[in-house]
Protein backbone atom coordinates (compact mmCIF):
# COMPACT_ATOMS: atom_id res chain seq x y z
CA UNK A 1 0.00 0.00 0.00
CA UNK A 2 1.51 3.31 -0.87
CA UNK A 3 1.20 5.91 1.42
CA UNK A 4 -0.47 9.45 1.31
CA UNK A 5 1.33 12.70 0.43
CA UNK A 6 1.90 14.39 3.48
CA UNK A 7 1.66 17.70 1.03
CA UNK A 8 -2.00 16.90 0.18
CA UNK A 9 -3.81 20.30 0.30
CA UNK A 10 -6.31 20.47 2.93
CA UNK A 11 -10.15 20.28 1.49
CA UNK A 12 -12.72 22.56 2.77
CA UNK A 13 -15.25 22.17 5.42
CA UNK A 14 -18.81 23.55 5.01
CA UNK A 15 -17.82 26.07 7.76
CA UNK A 16 -14.82 27.55 6.00
CA UNK A 17 -17.12 27.66 2.82
CA UNK A 18 -19.79 29.38 5.21
CA UNK A 19 -17.55 31.63 6.91
CA UNK A 20 -16.15 32.74 3.46
CA UNK A 21 -19.38 33.31 1.98
CA UNK A 22 -20.17 35.16 4.70
CA UNK A 23 -16.90 37.31 4.88
CA UNK A 24 -17.89 38.32 0.60
CA UNK A 25 -21.90 39.16 1.76
CA UNK A 26 -20.32 41.67 4.48
CA UNK A 27 -17.77 42.97 2.05
CA UNK A 28 -20.35 43.80 -0.61
CA UNK A 29 -23.14 44.96 2.33
CA UNK A 30 -20.05 47.38 3.46
CA UNK A 31 -19.45 48.99 0.19
CA UNK A 32 -16.41 46.93 -0.57
CA UNK A 33 -16.47 45.00 -3.23
CA UNK A 34 -19.00 45.50 -6.57
CA UNK A 35 -21.78 42.98 -7.45
CA UNK A 36 -20.38 41.70 -9.95
CA UNK A 37 -17.20 41.00 -7.60
CA UNK A 38 -19.27 39.09 -5.15
CA UNK A 39 -20.89 37.08 -7.69
CA UNK A 40 -17.65 35.73 -9.11
CA UNK A 41 -16.07 35.66 -5.50
CA UNK A 42 -19.14 33.65 -4.36
CA UNK A 43 -19.12 31.30 -7.60
CA UNK A 44 -14.83 30.59 -6.84
CA UNK A 45 -15.58 29.95 -2.79
CA UNK A 46 -18.66 27.45 -3.75
CA UNK A 47 -16.49 25.45 -6.57
CA UNK A 48 -13.46 25.54 -4.22
CA UNK A 49 -12.35 22.12 -3.13
CA UNK A 50 -9.36 23.24 -1.13
CA UNK A 51 -8.25 26.27 1.02
CA UNK A 52 -5.70 27.16 -1.49
CA UNK A 53 -8.14 27.69 -3.44
CA UNK A 54 -10.02 29.95 -1.08
CA UNK A 55 -7.21 31.45 -0.65
CA UNK A 56 -7.00 34.51 -3.48
CA UNK A 57 -10.21 35.41 -3.05
CA UNK A 58 -10.41 35.80 0.80
CA UNK A 59 -7.00 37.88 0.67
CA UNK A 60 -9.20 40.77 -2.31
CA UNK A 61 -11.10 41.48 0.72
CA UNK A 62 -10.79 44.11 3.65
CA UNK A 63 -9.01 42.64 6.81
CA UNK A 64 -12.09 40.92 8.66
CA UNK A 65 -13.20 42.58 11.53
CA UNK A 66 -12.24 41.32 15.07
CA UNK A 67 -15.27 38.55 16.27
CA UNK A 68 -17.55 39.66 18.55
CA UNK A 69 -19.17 37.50 20.18
CA UNK A 70 -21.21 37.87 23.97
CA UNK A 71 -22.77 35.79 25.96
CA UNK A 72 -25.86 36.88 28.34
CA UNK A 73 -26.46 33.44 30.95
CA UNK A 74 -28.34 32.92 33.86
CA UNK A 75 -29.55 29.39 35.52
CA UNK A 76 -32.89 30.33 36.13
CA UNK A 77 -34.42 34.12 35.91
CA UNK A 78 -35.35 36.55 33.36
CA UNK A 79 -32.89 37.36 31.08
CA UNK A 80 -33.97 40.91 29.80
CA UNK A 81 -32.21 43.10 27.18
CA UNK A 82 -34.32 46.05 25.61
CA UNK A 83 -33.46 49.59 24.62
CA UNK A 84 -30.67 50.87 23.09
CA UNK A 85 -28.54 48.44 23.78
CA UNK A 86 -25.32 47.28 21.35
CA UNK A 87 -25.75 43.63 19.25
CA UNK A 88 -22.44 41.25 19.45
CA UNK A 89 -22.14 39.65 15.95
CA UNK A 90 -23.17 36.46 17.53
CA UNK A 91 -25.03 36.43 20.86
CA UNK A 92 -25.33 33.65 23.01
CA UNK A 93 -28.61 33.10 25.26
CA UNK A 94 -28.17 30.50 27.52
CA UNK A 95 -30.45 29.83 30.50
CA UNK A 96 -31.70 26.47 32.19
CA UNK A 97 -35.03 27.10 33.62
CA UNK A 98 -35.57 31.07 32.68
CA UNK A 99 -36.81 33.12 30.37
CA UNK A 100 -35.13 35.56 27.77
CA UNK A 101 -37.00 38.60 25.94
CA UNK A 102 -34.62 40.29 24.24
CA UNK A 103 -36.00 43.60 21.84
CA UNK A 104 -33.86 44.42 19.21
CA UNK A 105 -36.16 47.40 17.92
CA UNK A 106 -34.08 50.28 19.48
CA UNK A 107 -30.99 48.18 19.79
CA UNK A 108 -27.57 49.77 18.11
CA UNK A 109 -27.81 47.06 15.44
CA UNK A 110 -23.91 47.58 13.42
CA UNK A 111 -23.42 44.13 11.44
CA UNK A 112 -25.59 43.37 8.17
CA UNK A 113 -26.06 40.01 9.60
CA UNK A 114 -26.64 38.83 13.58
CA UNK A 115 -26.26 35.10 14.93
CA UNK A 116 -28.29 34.37 18.09
CA UNK A 117 -27.85 31.17 19.48
CA UNK A 118 -30.26 29.85 22.04
CA UNK A 119 -29.42 27.41 24.27
CA UNK A 120 -32.64 27.10 26.80
CA UNK A 121 -34.31 24.26 28.89
CA UNK A 122 -37.75 25.07 30.19
CA UNK A 123 -38.13 28.62 29.84
CA UNK A 124 -39.76 30.51 26.81
CA UNK A 125 -37.87 33.43 24.54
CA UNK A 126 -39.61 36.14 22.50
CA UNK A 127 -37.70 38.28 20.39
CA UNK A 128 -38.52 41.38 18.45
CA UNK A 129 -36.80 42.33 15.67
CA UNK A 130 -36.80 45.55 13.92
CA UNK A 131 -39.31 46.14 11.11
CA UNK A 132 -37.07 45.46 8.42
CA UNK A 133 -34.88 42.71 9.10
CA UNK A 134 -35.24 39.02 7.95
CA UNK A 135 -35.28 36.05 9.89
CA UNK A 136 -34.02 33.12 9.56
CA UNK A 137 -35.09 30.13 12.12
CA UNK A 138 -33.29 27.14 9.93
CA UNK A 139 -30.87 25.89 12.75
CA UNK A 140 -33.21 26.14 15.42
CA UNK A 141 -34.27 22.99 17.02
CA UNK A 142 -36.92 22.72 19.29
CA UNK A 143 -38.03 19.83 22.02
CA UNK A 144 -41.53 20.24 22.77
CA UNK A 145 -43.30 23.17 21.07
CA UNK A 146 -42.91 24.47 17.61
CA UNK A 147 -41.58 28.46 17.36
CA UNK A 148 -43.97 31.07 16.58
CA UNK A 149 -42.80 33.12 13.63
CA UNK A 150 -44.66 34.97 10.64
CA UNK A 151 -42.35 36.61 8.50
CA UNK A 152 -43.44 39.96 6.75
CA UNK A 153 -44.20 40.20 3.05
CA UNK A 154 -42.01 42.44 2.45
CA UNK A 155 -39.46 43.90 5.25
CA UNK A 156 -37.92 46.40 3.20
CA UNK A 157 -34.17 47.37 2.03
CA UNK A 158 -31.35 47.88 4.40
CA UNK A 159 -32.62 45.71 7.39
CA UNK A 160 -30.67 43.19 8.80
CA UNK A 161 -30.37 38.80 9.04
CA UNK A 162 -31.25 38.22 11.89
CA UNK A 163 -30.15 34.11 12.38
CA UNK A 164 -31.49 32.12 15.28
CA UNK A 165 -30.26 28.90 16.28
CA UNK A 166 -29.26 26.64 19.06
CA UNK A 167 -31.28 24.27 21.08
CA UNK A 168 -34.52 24.92 23.15
CA UNK A 169 -35.81 22.19 25.44
CA UNK A 170 -39.39 22.96 26.89
CA UNK A 171 -40.32 26.52 25.92
CA UNK A 172 -41.59 28.23 22.93
CA UNK A 173 -39.57 31.21 20.97
CA UNK A 174 -41.98 33.52 19.81
CA UNK A 175 -40.70 36.35 17.08
CA UNK A 176 -42.16 39.45 15.89
CA UNK A 177 -41.24 42.50 13.95
CA UNK A 178 -41.06 45.79 15.88
CA UNK A 179 -44.22 47.44 14.44
CA UNK A 180 -42.48 51.19 14.51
Amino acid sequence: MTPLPKDLPSSISEQDRDTAVQRLKEAYAEGHISHEEMDEGLHRVLTAKTRGELAPTLASLPPEKPSTTSTIAAASGRIKRRGAWRVPRTLKVESAFGSAHLDLSRAVIEYPVIDIELQLGTGKARITVPRNATVDLEKLRTEWKVSLYKPRRNPGPGGPTIRISGTMGYGRLKVRHARR
